[in-house]
């Protein structure tokens, strides 16, 4: 490995934030850079540098703050969650349901017996030791106490004080149910959070799994061998058949099919695809058979780029989740402290028994949930981007999702953007005597440039070549870059096609002109043409004006065609005209009134994406377009685009309601607590639930209904 790479490890044992936060904190104090570190795709990511900490002293240091670092041989562990779930419940229930029966009157002798009952709690407070103390002690280490320190102690604290009552045969300081069923309990807590985060990143997996295993290369001979998906090299010229998966980004050879990539892109409609066209590795071909030459392999592909995207959605934290991480800090500290506060306020001043004080402090301790607060927004973000990815959007980490739902102006680029960038004749002005020469020339002319409204005039004019049509005799034809096509006939004219610098009078320029023909100097037409608006612009348009948002038309073009363009969309605010450094000064401009967003082609417009607030690209996935902006809208559907802020909206809305749910729960269920209305084993179940009650919500998102 060359120094300076980037690693990425699978690193198991991390259960919420504050354990991904003691893994970064230790990366960064040993030096290392980029450090990213994700507890729900379990993933540890960082810049290697041997000259500061070995790979094994990583591994090692990983290891010692309690979490494992997953290898290829690593086999899976046999002492798992689950099977200390079921141990705990097993030997609870005894406890639990013989104190149940107590309080209605029901007496059983074993129950009586207070060595009986330590027999039933000790195989459960060791699990509670292995499982939570030590993660609690490398936690209180690394110098971020989690959750598990208030467990620890408080199952521990109601263990010792019913040790003591066995010991000094006291009934009123047993209470060895209470102990096993706060780790049981807690441990069900967590059983339940594991399998609710796993829904939140299904949207990876699904990606993921887009990614063939195998491929079909043909080789020089013609023959066709099988090899592995990281075996697959540029220029290698792969056979794809019917019902097979695209195996990597390439170029179709030869052959013609229908592909499905609504999961890359979110399009529904099969595409055809045929020879020229670009296909997309991970891309269903549902019928057909194409030969296609790799252009992008492993981490340059589309599919790669868009596993990349959504695994580090929470390598910015939105500005929301900032104060949930200072309090969350402190958080712990806090609640051991108000615990001892309730114990001896409860002791001393209220003349509470021992018992009752200390019962009031455990379930202080057993209710206080730090975990909800870290679990609030990275769930929500998760649910939110892999949704936006499901939708053929790709955005680039929480903090632009956040902001996204904020924006206020949205800069739209013109050609297309808004526009299909596919020119058509509107009008060609000519005398009605010289129509047939001058179709005739433009037919011929045109076949001899590379520029793109080329095409449209070629097809246009094709209708009237044939029987009575002009015939120009030979010509010799050239191509003058940025001016035109100039051709020469025998008998000494000269044709000119192309913008108006062909002019010999500049007077002769129309507004609308676009292409002019001379013979000779002496103008024979003009052609004005038209770009297309794309079907869905005027809806979104509509859209954005009904939610008070403010659009406004940002382009070089000629001003008659932009205020056209913008009067046809109802944007009250365009500019035409605008050269580059221009574009920039006046994004610069609107971004520091408002959040403000500029939605471009992403290559081109490049720099005004990046000076604004958020800049969106339209780009059929390119690797340009990924790299330009912060959003990127699949296949140059700008429709896109509201339901893009339609889930942001959503996204931040959830969490917000998560948020509120995990410090109202804290802040009304503390005192409850300390007060004595809710005895350690209440308090443990309600601390359990509220992670999964804020997980939950944060899914529920993944079936809540998006309008466009």
């Amino acid at each position: 490995m060359k120094s300076g790479e980037i690693i990425e490890l699978t690193v198991e044992g991390m259960d919420c934030n504050n354990c991904a936060t003691s893994i970064s904190r230790f990366l960064e104090r040993k030096g290392l850079e980029d450090v990213f570190v994700n507890f729900q795709t379990k993933e540890v990511r960082f810049r290697e540098d041997e000259g500061k900490i070995s790979m094994e002293a990583v591994k090692s240091g990983i290891h010692k703050l309690g979490y494992t670092v997953v290898e290829s041989d690593t086999k899976e562990p046999w002492w798992t969650l689950e099977r200390k779930l079921l141990i705990s419940a097993a030997f609870t229930l005894p406890l639990l349901l013989g104190h149940l029966l107590m309080s209605f009157g029901v007496h059983f002798s074993l129950m009586h017996n207070f060595v009986a009952q330590l027999l039933l709690c000790l195989p459960v407070f060791v699990i509670g030791v292995a499982h939570f103390g030590r993660s609690a002690w490398l936690s209180l280490r690394a110098g971020v106490p989690n959750m598990d320190v208030l467990i620890f102690m408080g199952s521990t604290a109601a263990f010792i004080y019913s040790l003591i009552g066995t010991l000094t045969n006291e009934a009123q300081y047993i209470f060895y149910e209470t102990a096993a069923s706060i780790i049981t309990l807690v441990l069900i807590g967590n059983w339940l959070e594991k399998r609710a985060v796993a829904q939140t990143t299904t949207a990876i997996g699904e990606l993921s799994r887009l990614q063939p295993r195998k491929a079909k290369k043909i080789m020089p001979s013609g023959t066709i061998i099988s090899l592995d998906r990281d075996e697959i090299e540029k220029g290698d010229l792969l056979q794809v058949n019917d019902g097979d998966t695209i195996p990597a980004d390439g170029v179709i050879q030869s052959g013609e099919a229908t592909v499905d990539e609504s999961m890359l892109t979110g399009e529904s409609m099969p595409i055809s695809k045929r020879e020229g066209d670009s296909v997309i590795g991970g891309a269903l071909l549902l019928s057909g058979n194409i030969r296609v030459t790799v252009r992008a392999v492993g981490k340059d592909t589309v599919l790669s780029q868009m596993i990349e995207l959504v695994k580090t959605a929470q390598r910015d934290k939105p500005d929301i989740q900032r104060l949930a991480d200072r309090i969350s800090a402190i958080f712990v500290p806090a609640v051991v402290g108000i615990s001892v506060l309730t114990l001896l306020l409860g002791y001393f001043v209220f003349d509470l028994a021992f018992r009752q004080a200390l019962l009031n402090a455990i379930a202080v301790l057993v209710i206080s949930c730090p975990c909800a607060m870290g679990l609030a927004t990275p769930t929500a973000v998760m649910v939110g981007v892999g949704l936006m990815a499901r939708n053929g959007i790709l955005i680039k980490g929480g903090q632009t999702l956040e902001v996204l739902s904020r924006i206020q102006n949205f800069v739209f680029d013109k050609t297309g953007t808004l526009t299909t960038g596919d020119f058509k004749i509107s009008h060609i002005q000519c005398a009605a005597a010289d129509k047939p020469k001058v179709y005739a020339l433009i037919h011929t002319l045109e076949h001899y440039s590379s520029h793109p409204i080329a095409k449209a005039l070629v097809q246009e004019t094709a209708q009237y070549q044939g029987n009575g049509a002009f015939d120009p005799g030979e010509l010799f034809i050239r191509e003058e870059k940025g001016i035109g096509v100039v051709a020469s006939s025998k008998d000494g004219r000269v044709y000119k096609l192309g913008s108006e610098r062909i002019l010999a009078d500049s007077t002769l320029a129309t507004p609308r002109g676009a292409v002019y023909l001379t013979e000779n100097d002496r103008l024979l037409a003009v052609v004005e043409i038209e770009d297309e608006l794309k079907p869905e612009t005027r809806q979104l348009i509509q859209l954005l004006h009904a939610s008070g948002k403010q659009t406004v038309l940002l382009s070089g073009d000629k001003r008659e065609k932009v205020e056209a363009v913008a009067q046809q969309l109802g944007i009250q605010r365009f500019f035409a005209a605008q050269l580059p450094q221009q574009k920039l000064d006046l994004i610069g401009t609107m971004s520091s009134d408002a959040p403000t967003a500029m939605i471009g082609d992403g290559i081109n417009d490049a720099p005004a994406l990046a000076k604004a607030t958020i800049g969106i690209s339209l780009s059929n996935a390119s690797q340009v377009a990924i790299q330009s902006a912060q959003v990127v809208l699949m296949n140059g559907n700008v429709q896109r685009l509201s339901r893009a802020l339609n889930i942001s909206e959503k996204t931040v809305q959830t969490i917000r309601q998560n948020l509120f749910w995990a410090f109202a729960y804290n802040v009304v269920a503390i005192p409850i607590a300390a007060m004595g209305y809710l005895n350690p084993m209440w308090g443990a179940l309600f601390m359990a639930f509220s992670d999964v009650v804020v997980i939950g919500n944060s899914i529920r998102l993944k079936y809540r209904r998006l309008d466009n």
